[in-house]
């Protein structure tokens, strides 16, 4: 029997292979015990391990610890350990990896309006100073302080190596109860100090967010009222158990969470993504979080461009719970750090070669530094400019975030070969995603954004068999979904994330691209090639993910194409073999019923990106779809806009002064002239009648005269002045 949607392929596998990094094991269990806390302490006592509590709300899963197993290995540990994975109330357990995770500073890169905050006069990338030649100030951050919005009420925790509690800029906002230390398991989350002040990073990223402004030390935080916390996680063994424990630290409390770290940005061997614990944990994040509203994870990017990765290969950028922040030089042009992948949702500006400006911020020992990099920079920008959303608007869901990212960031002057514009008439890179953040405009937004409703989820899958292929060809697969139309009335959809699926077996995996066009034609690399990557590990149940398609319409074809270029490592001549199972889960929403053949970026009216019958009002000022335009307005059939009225009318046919069917109330309509007035012209009486449907309708009219009438009284033949000839 075949397997559906699925290809077998054959390739040559070369003669060397770069082996993989072997597995360290430490001494530390993940397991899932039926029963309660009580069954799991009993456990823990009867075979000699010490409970370190449940992982963090994940319910039944239990952090274990052995003191006589060997502290790192790269040997698994069986012997005593089959025992407790054999107890019938042990449903699943599994020895913790360390997992290599990378704080995403440039390494090695040396540290190079007013407030009364000294280092305020060199943030370039938030105003422009007297004293500031070079200066970019379009993500207009005091436009939106100037709004009120400083992220107050709003609490935001840095995942990281810990933040410095006591610092001048950061003690006033500093908040406890968002702040754990698992490395250590205590509440203080600061950083273990040394010589090369390593630990500085969680710092560096937590006064970016939250230093106080004009308190005459250091910096100002983008947010500089809001809450601010600290999980320190990343100056110790790094494991499925201690990421699903950070990212789960008081989900009812915190409102964003803001990681700069992840995967190795090597290039070479490196695919890598949350283990099972932690994809629990952003489950249930984005379903419980913020009670229901769902918790808000921005990351950073990656830093691995100058070795030619692809942020595609980090599961965590490429999840559709997280909010994938990219980078700008200040001249708007691609760090040599930046990572391309169709995740990327938008950027903010962040530091580039020797001679280009960096960023200012707190650092260890109650200082500050000029000199933080990277896309760690980028990252914590975007969560202080989501801090001043929620403060204007703190019912906002976690996609909500996402659709006013879309919405309002601009490419401006991010320069870029790829720029293109998708189906819903967005801008999209896969350097910048959708350009750079607007503060301003995100606040505005915020404030009179509706809920988007229910996420729903299509699913299709290839309609193709395995087979064999040479190298440096093309491979085509296609997929048709209904946009979900089983699951609600209205078939009409916009997109938010596509998902695509993949196992793929492969000599040298470096040498695939994969490219998806949706049904509008919007065309998204997946994957590029990876120039130092020489695995053979292929890609196992790997998910791509693009958000290149927003507000796109789901329904249609979907082409995936899979190149494979062989380098000079592989011999091209040589056929090989991959396995294919490709599926498409498609995220997506309905359009309101008056949005037209463009779809829409969201639920509501004025979210639609074109209207089947009339627009009323501006962008600027909220634009809403409408079947009919209300009272004061016509319907303009070429534009398809409802215009005002003259001032005088109630109803009209257009914009002229003697088109109006109707008249506000202290007029009266000149039924000849079709024109409203404040008195009735000569040849016409003002009828002052007692009709009850013209009394109810408020309609004042001016009635013509007896023919013989010059002037007349309400009754036509009350003469007041008679024409020549008649007395």
């Amino acid at each position: 029997m075949r397997p559906s949607a699925a290809w077998l392929l054959l390739l040559a596998l070369p003669a060397c292979l770069a082996a993989p990094p072997r597995p360290v094991y430490t001494n530390h269990w993940a397991v899932q015990v039926l029963g309660g806390p009580g069954e799991a302490a009993r456990l823990a006592s009867a075979y000699g391990y010490v409970n370190l509590g449940q992982i963090g709300n994940l319910e039944n899963y239990y952090h274990f610890h052995h003191s006589r197993t060997i502290r790192r290995s790269t040997l698994s540990s069986r012997g005593r350990h089959n025992f407790l994975r054999m107890d019938p109330k042990v449903k699943w357990l599994q020895q913790q990896e360390v997992k290599r995770r990378v704080k995403r500073h440039v390494r090695g890169d040396p540290p190079l309006i007013h407030f009364n905050d000294p280092m305020w006069s060199k943030m370039w990338y938030m105003h422009c100073g007297d004293k500031n030649n070079r200066c970019r100030s379009e993500m207009n951050i005091p436009a939106a302080w100037q709004r009120g919005y400083t992220g107050k009420n709003v609490v935001v925790t840095i995942l990281d190596d810990g933040i410095e509690t006591s610092h001048p800029d950061l003690v006033q906002n500093y908040d406890p109860q968002a702040s754990y230390d698992v490395n250590d398991n205590d509440c203080d989350p600061s950083p273990r100090y040394d010589a090369s002040n390593e630990n500085k990073h969680g710092t560096r990223c937590a006064g970016q967010v939250a230093a106080k402004a004009n308190n005459s030390h250091c910096i100002v935080g983008i947010a500089y009222n809001a809450r601010i916390g600290g999980v320190r996680m990343l100056d110790g063994d790094v494991t499925d158990v201690v990421e699903a424990k950070s990212l789960g630290i008081r989900p009812d409390y915190i409102d964003i969470y803001s990681a700069s770290w992840g995967p190795d940005d090597d290039g070479k061997t490196t695919v890598d993504g949350p283990g099972e614990l932690a994809k629990q944990a952003f489950e249930y994040g984005i379903k419980k979080g913020r009670k229901g509203l769902g918790s808000i994870f921005v990351w950073a990017s990656g830093n691995g461009g100058r070795e030619g990765d692809h942020c595609s290969c980090d599961g965590y950028t490429n999840s559709i719970y997280t909010i994938s922040i990219s980078s700008s030089t200040d001249s708007g042009l691609k760090p040599w750090y930046l990572e391309e992948c169709a995740s990327t949702l938008a950027t903010t500006y962040s530091s580039g070669a020797f001679y280009e400006q960096k960023i200012v911020t707190t650092d260890l020992r109650h200082g500050c530094t000029e000199g933080h990099t990277g896309t760690s920079v980028s990252a914590p920008i975007v969560t202080g400019i989501i801090a001043l959303a929620l403060e204007a608007n703190p019912s906002l869901t976690w996609r909500d975030v996402q659709h006013l990212i879309v919405k309002t960031s601009r490419p401006l002057h991010l320069k870029a070969n790829d720029w293109k514009t998708n189906g819903a008439g967005r801008k999209v890179s896969h350097l910048y995603g959708y350009g750079l953040v607007n503060a301003e405009a995100i606040v505005m937004e915020a404030k009179k954004w509706k809920k988007a409703p229910t996420q729903q989820v299509c699913i299709g899958s290839s309609d193709r068999t395995p087979r064999d292929i040479h190298a440096d060809q093309i491979v085509r697969t296609t997929t048709v979904t209904n946009a979900c139309a089983n699951h609600y009335d209205q078939r009409v959809v916009y997109l938010e994330h596509v998902i695509v699926r993949v196992s793929i077996e492969h000599p040298r995996r470096g040498d695939l691209q994969i490219n998806l066009t949706s049904p509008s034609g919007t065309e998204s690399q997946l994957l590029a090639r990876r120039a130092f990557d020489i695995s053979n590990e292929g890609f196992k149940n790997w998910e791509f993910m693009t958000v290149h398609c927003w507000g796109e319409k789901a329904e249609g074809e979907w082409t995936l194409k899979i190149h494979d270029t062989p380098s000079h490592m592989r011999n091209p001549e040589r056929r090989g073999e991959h396995t294919l199972l490709s599926f498409w889960i498609v995220t997506s929403s309905p359009c309101h019923p008056e949005c037209g053949n463009k779809g829409c970026d969201g639920p509501n009216a004025d979210q639609c990106l074109n209207c089947i019958h009339y627009s009323l009002g501006s962008v600027k000022a909220g634009r809403v779809c409408v079947s009919s335009c209300p009272s004061g307005y016509f319907g303009e059939n070429a534009s398809r806009r409802c215009r005002r009225c003259q001032k005088a009318c109630e109803t009209c046919t257009g914009r002229g002064r003697n088109q109006c069917t109707s008249c506000q109330r202290g007029f009266y309509h000149h039924q000849e002239t079709n024109a409203c007035v404040v008195f009735c012209p000569a040849g016409f009486y003002a009828d002052e009648s007692k009709d009850v449907n013209r009394l109810q309708t408020g309609q004042k009219l001016c009635l013509e005269c007896h023919q013989s009438c010059k002037k007349c009284a309400s009754d036509p033949d009350k003469h007041i002045l008679c024409k020549d000839g008649f007395r």
